[in-house]
C-alpha cells in the first residue's frame, strides 16, 4: 500500500503531494501525521490519501518511518477544506494544514498536563512514632483525602513522602488535567425573548446563510444562544465567532452560564497549554459549542448545526498575513459541507453582505429596535474648526468636557474612543522636518510616553525617544496626532480622583489583560474607559451613558475605497455602547468635516440610506461588490529582485488584459503604499475587472505567477487593506 503525503514545510518547491510506501507492520489512516525520509533528513508530513497503486516506480519509493499520533489529527472535512483553500485562495497546501492544528503541537513543544496525586493505601501500617513527618503526612491525607504530590512534598518534605510511597503506605496516581481558560462566573439566566427576538429565531430556520441586521443593543446575542440551543437539542454542534479577543471574556462567561462545560474557547490569547487542551476537547467531541476569534473557524468540531459570525463586517475576520483568507469564505465552505445554518450578524453589515441579502442570496432578518425599548443614543456632532476659532485648542471640545463632568457628578461611566494607540503618531523636528522612522519598515515611529520609547507598530522594534534632532541638532521636537496615552493623560489632569482605564494593544498584551481591564471598569463608578476599536463593539455596560469620539475623521480619508464605510461602521458601533440600560445615552462626535454625508447618515442611524448611497457610488465607479479587485503582492529583502519579478509578472498580466479588454477596469504595477515592512521590500500589481468573467480572468492571472520566483508572492482577492 502507498500513502500520498504533504510535507509540513511551507516552501513553494514542496507544495505538492509526495508518495511513500506504507510498511506492512505500520497501521496508518488518512489524516495522520507521520515522519518520512526526505533527502538526508526526516520530516513531518500529513497523509491525505491511501491507495493500492502509485504513480511512480514503486522500487524507488521510500517507506514511512513512523506515525506521530495513533489517530488522524486532520479530519475528512478539514482535508477537503485544505484543497478548497489551495485552489480558491491560491495558498500552499502545508500553509492550510498548519491552520488546523495548535502550532505547539506541530513542533512537539506541548503535551498533555499530567498531575501526580497521592492518597493513603486501603490497608497500611501506621509509621513509628519516631517518624514524625511520616505520621504528619498520614494524618494530613486521612483528613484531606487525595492531594497533589507536589503540594504534600512541599509541605512535609520529599524524603518522608518517598519513604511512605516505597513501603506502600501512600499510593501515587497520575491524572491528566485540562488547562482551561479563565472566565467570570455568571448565574444562568433564562431571559424571555421579546417578540422581535422570537421572530428572528423563528425566521432563521433553514440550512442556508442569513444576515441578521440588528441595531446595537437589539439583543442579537440572546437570539444566537436560542439558535444554538435549538441545534443542541437536535444533537448538533455550534460555532460562534467574535471579531476581537476583548469580546471573548464576556461572550465566554455568558455562554458558560448558559451551556456549561459544553463550551470551548479558541483564540490567540490562550496559553499554549490551554489552546492544546481546548483543541483536544473539541477534537474528541467533549465540547459541543466553540466560541472564539477568527482562528476558531478551523476548529475540528464535527456535525455542525449552526455557524454564527458576530459583527460580520469587521476587518479582523480577514487574515492579512500568510496564509491570507477571509473567514466568510471558510464559513461558507463549512456550511455547505455540514449542510447547516450560517448567521452573519451586525448592526452595520458590510456593503457586500447587505447587497447579497437585498439580492436574495442571503436571507435577511431585521431587528430595528433595542431590546430595552429605549431610543438610540443621541449623537451630537461637534465642529472642531469652530472650537478652534473660539479659542479652544484642547483635544476635547467644550461640550464633551461638560458632558464628562456631568457623568462624574452622577457617578456613572463614559467611554472615550480614539483609534490610535501610543501618545502621538510621530515625532518631527520643527526646524528641518526630520521624522523618526523605523529602519526595517517604511513607517514613522509612534511615541509612547509610558516607557518613553519610539515604537514601530509593524515589526515591534523600539528606539530611544527624540529629545534632539539627529539631523540638525534642534531641540524643537513636535508631537504628531494624539493617541490613547495622550487622551488618558489629559483626562487625569481634569479628573484626578476618577479611575481612568486604557484599553489598547499595549495594555492588553499580557494574558487575561482584556478581562482584567473590563472587570475594573465594570466596578468603577464613576469611571472612564479610553480605548481603540476594541472598545467599539459588543461590550455591554449598563452605566455607560456617554461616549466621546475624539477624532471621527481618522478613518475617513484613508486611501481605500472602504474608508467611508468603515467610518460609518465605527461611529455607529461605538455610539451603541451608550444607553444600554433604561437611561438615555449620549454621544459627542468630534470632527473637522461636520458636513460630510457619512455623519448625516450615522447620526440618524440610517444604515439603509447609507447603503443606498454607497452602493450607488460603487456601481458607478466599479468597485466591489460590483467588480473584483485582485492584488499580487511581491516581497523580498532585495529591492531589485522584487521589482524585476513584479515587472515580469505585470507584462504577462497585460497580455491577459488585451484578451479581456472589455472586462478590465484598471491595471497598474507599483510600489506598495508601505514599501518596506520587516526589512522586506514590497511591490504590487493592482487590477480591477468586471464580475462577468472574473473567475476566468482570476485563474489566468494566478497562472502567470512564476512558481520559481525568489520573491514571496501573495495573491489577494478584494483585499481588506490596500496599504
Amino acid at each position: 500500500m502507498f500513502a500520498k503525503i504533504i510535507i509540513d514545510q511551507d516552501v513553494k518547491a514542496l507544495d505538492k503531494v509526495f508518495e511513500y510506501v506504507i510498511p506492512d507492520d505500520l497501521d496508518v489512516e488518512v489524516g495522520q501525521r507521520v515522519v518520512v525520509p526526505f533527502g538526508n533528513r526526516p520530516l513531518q508530513g500529513f497523509i491525505v490519501e491511501i491507495c493500492s497503486e502509485c504513480n511512480y516506480d514503486a522500487s524507488k519509493l521510500k517507506p514511512i518511518i513512523r506515525k506521530i499520533e495513533d489517530f488522524p489529527v486532520i479530519k475528512k472535512e478539514m482535508l477537503q477544506l485544505m484543497f478548497y483553500m489551495a485552489d480558491k485562495l491560491y495558498l500552499k497546501l502545508a500553509s492550510c494544514l498548519r491552520l488546523f492544528l495548535p502550532s505547539e503541537m506541530r513542533t512537539d513543544k506541548i503535551k498533555e498536563l499530567i498531575i501526580r496525586f497521592c492518597r493513603l493505601a486501603d490497608a497500611f501500617e501506621v509509621p513509628s512514632a519516631r517518624a514524625k513527618k511520616q505520621l504528619e503526612i498520614v494524618e494530613f491525607l486521612k483528613e484531606n483525602g487525595k492531594q497533589k504530590f507536589s503540594e504534600v512534598s512541599g509541605q512535609f518534605g520529599y524524603a518522608p513522602l518517598a519513604a511512605l510511597v516505597k513501603n506502600g503506605t501512600v499510593i501515587v496516581e497520575e491524572e491528566q488535567q485540562n488547562r482551561a481558560p479563565a472566565f467570570d462566573v455568571l448565574e444562568k439566566q433564562e431571559r424571555k425573548l421579546t417578540d422581535l427576538q422570537q421572530r428572528a429565531v423563528d425566521e432563521i430556520c433553514e440550512n442556508k446563510t442569513y444576515l441578521l441586521h440588528g441595531v446595537t443593543g437589539s439583543g442579537k446575542t440572546e437570539v444566537y444562544m436560542n439558535l444554538i440551543d435549538r441545534q443542541l437539542e437536535k444533537g448538533k454542534t455550534a460555532l460562534m465567532l467574535v471579531p476581537e479577543i476583548s469580546l471573548t471574556p464576556q461572550v465566554l462567561a455568558n455562554f458558560k452560564a448558559r451551556f456549561g462545560d459544553k463550551v470551548a474557547l479558541i483564540h490567540s490569547g490562550l496559553s499554549a497549554g490551554e489552546r492544546f487542551d481546548e483543541w483536544k476537547r473539541i477534537f474528541f467531541g467533549e465540547a459541543r459549542v466553540v466560541v472564539g476569534a477568527r482562528s476558531a473557524i478551523f476548529s475540528p468540531i464535527e456535525n455542525l448545526g449552526i455557524i454564527i459570525i458576530d459583527e460580520e463586517h469587521e476587518q479582523s475576520y480577514v487574515s492579512e498575513s500568510n496564509p491570507r483568507y477571509d473567514t466568510h469564505d471558510i464559513a461558507s465552505f463549512r456550511r455547505c459541507f455540514n449542510d447547516c445554518t450560517l448567521v452573519l450578524g451586525s448592526a452595520t453589515p458590510s456593503i457586500e453582505s447587505y447587497a447579497k441579502a437585498i439580492d436574495g442570496e442571503y436571507g435577511l432578518v431585521e431587528m430595528p429596535v433595542r431590546v430595552n425599548g429605549m431610543e438610540m443614543p443621541k449623537i451630537v456632532v461637534i465642529d472642531m474648526l469652530m472650537e478652534m476659532r473660539q479659542g479652544n485648542n484642547q483635544i476635547f471640545s467644550i461640550p464633551l468636557i461638560y458632558e464628562l463632568r456631568g457623568i462624574v457628578e452622577q457617578k456613572k461611566q463614559a467611554m472615550i474612543f480614539i483609534n490610535r494607540r501610543g501618545f502621538s503618531s510621530f515625532q518631527r523636528c520643527r526646524q528641518c522636518g526630520y521624522i523618526a522612522k523605523c529602519s526595517d519598515c517604511d513607517v514613522s515611529l509612534v511615541y509612547h510616553r509610558f516607557d518613553n520609547k519610539l515604537k514601530c507598530h509593524y515589526c515591534g522594534k523600539r528606539y530611544r525617544a527624540l529629545d534632539i534632532c539627529p539631523s540638525c541638532g534642534s531641540h524643537d521636537i513636535k508631537q504628531g496626532a494624539i493617541g490613547t496615552e495622550r487622551v488618558v493623560e489629559e483626562l487625569q489632569k481634569m479628573f484626578p480622583d476618577v479611575p481612568i482605564l486604557r484599553m489598547d494593544n499595549d495594555t492588553t498584551a499580557q494574558k487575561n489583560g482584556h478581562r482584567q481591564i473590563l472587570n475594573e471598569f465594570k466596578n468603577a463608578k464613576p469611571g472612564i474607559l479610553v480605548g481603540t476599536q476594541m472598545i467599539a463593539k459588543g461590550h455591554d455596560f449598563e452605566d455607560v451613558l456617554l461616549v466621546g469620539i475624539v477624532d471621527a475623521d481618522q478613518s475617513l480619508y484613508q486611501a481605500d475605497y472602504r474608508s467611508i464605510e468603515r467610518t460609518f461602521q465605527l461611529v455607529t458601533q461605538v455610539a451603541g455602547r451608550a444607553g444600554r440600560s433604561l437611561k438615555q445615552g449620549r454621544v459627542i462626535l468630534q470632527t473637522y468635516s461636520p458636513r460630510h454625508y457619512v455623519y448625516r447618515f450615522a447620526t440618524n442611524y440610517d444604515y439603509k440610506g447609507f447603503f443606498k448611497k454607497e452602493a450607488n457610488l460603487r456601481k458607478v465607479t466599479k468597485f466591489p461588490p460590483y467588480a473584483r479587485i485582485v492584488r499580487i503582492l511581491f516581497t523580498h529583502e532585495d529591492e531589485n529582485i522584487v521589482a524585476q519579478e513584479c515587472r515580469v509578472c505585470y507584462n504577462k498580466v497585460q497580455q491577459i488584459k488585451e484578451q479581456y479588454a472589455q472586462d478590465f477596469v484598471y491595471l497598474d504595477v507599483m510600489k506598495a503604499p508601505l514599501n518596506k515592512i520587516k526589512n522586506k521590500f514590497r511591490y504590487q500589481i493592482m487590477m480591477r475587472f468586471s464580475l462577468a468573467k472574473a473567475d476566468e480572468i482570476e485563474k489566468k492571472v494566478f497562472d502567470t505567477v512564476d512558481v520559481k520566483a525568489k520573491s514571496s508572492v501573495f495573491f489577494e482577492i478584494n483585499p481588506n487593506n490596500l496599504s
